[in-house]
């Protein structure tokens, strides 16, 4: 029997909670934002999986706790084998030259104060990887991965347009020859035109260098076109999990159908065939407890079941497709 391999990425039951107070000060009420309720998902060497789902579910959180920017409240998370999870900054040193992010504002998380030479050998310079002239060939040659000229060395991020910033930001990941980088949702801040640039890019970084991906998006045209799995979340939890090709081909969550339904497809007579499928309500808010399926109000094929019994991610139709709805488990 062959060894099962290890995957890159092993998250288990992560629950990332943020206390709060409000009311007043002879009455106040106490609570914790679910910002990410028991998430589970693994990603292997050479993959890309594309986490997808609206603004508020959790998924920055998600990537913000694999990196150690949010400390998360219960749950494992294991970086080639080795659990992270509660790491001080001085013990996850190690495991930032495994794991990089790329943020979602390319000027935001670029300091303003520095050229483009330093920003990119900042990490070098951390990690101890290089110094002097070795340094500045490194990361000349970084630039020129990424499609910047060398001679902008020397400039500051606001002297570039956005798409040369991410481009930036790209290479500030790549410094220390990580094999897992975060994206959380790197286009989303960019023109349609420069989005496919930058997309194909790091399709090409990943085919020359190997990388894995954890691709944070809610353009799900977007992630169709670089993910090898894709998992959906729904106010703090996966509700589907499946390869790209099955999950648009045959959704089965109904909240993953919705979202696909929405999707604008090129052709104007297929366009014209497909029915929109509108959910009512609004999100619910994360700080409410729900004993049963947290899409229950705005769900069109909810049950009496769904407002006690919450579902829990299985395999319906193939292993590798997994969905957490009571009705369609059944079915």
């Amino acid at each position: 029997m062959s060894v099962p391999e290890t995957p890159l990425l092993d998250v288990k039951n992560l629950q990332v909670y943020f206390p709060f107070s409000r009311g007043s000060l002879f009455s106040p009420e106490h609570g914790s934002i679910r910002a990410v309720d028991g998430l589970t998902f693994q990603i292997r060497e050479g993959e890309t999986l594309g986490l997808v789902g609206e603004s508020g579910c959790g998924k920055s959180t998600t990537a913000r706790a694999i990196v150690g920017l949010a400390k998360p409240t219960a749950g494992t998370i294991h970086l080639q084998g080795q659990s992270i999870g509660g790491l001080s900054d001085r013990a996850m040193l190690p495991y930032r030259k495994v794991v990089q992010m790329v943020f979602q504002d390319p000027f935001a998380s670029l300091n303003p104060r520095m050229t483009v030479g330093g920003i990119i050998g900042e990490p070098m310079k951390v990690h101890r990887l290089a110094s002097g002239k070795d340094r500045k060939l490194e990361v000349l040659r970084l630039m020129e991965l990424v499609g910047l000229n060398p001679r902008f060395l020397n400039r500051y991020p606001h002297e570039f347009s956005g798409g040369q910033r991410q481009r930036i930001g790209i290479a500030r990941a790549l410094a220390v020859d990580p094999k897992l980088i975060l994206c959380d949702e790197p286009v989303s801040a960019l023109d349609v035109s420069i989005q496919a640039q930058i997309i194909n890019l790091m399709m090409d970084l990943q085919q020359k260098l190997g990388l894995s991906y954890l691709f944070i998006a809610h353009d799900l045209s977007v992630v169709r076109h670089i993910a090898t799995r894709v998992g959906v979340m729904y106010l703090g939890r996966i509700v589907e999990l499946a390869d790209a090709a099955d999950l648009y081909a045959g959704p089965i969550h109904p909240y993953t159908e919705a979202l696909l339904s929405a999707v604008p497809v090129p052709d104007p007579v297929l366009s014209r065939t497909r029915s929109r499928i509108m959910l009512q309500g609004e999100v619910p808010s994360p700080d409410r407890h729900y004993p049963g399926c947290n899409f229950q109000e705005r769900c069109p094929i909810a049950v009496e079941r769904c407002l006690t019994d919450r579902p829990e991610l299985v395999s319906i139709g193939k292993p590798s497709h997994q969905a957490s709805c009571l009705v369609r488990e059944n079915d």
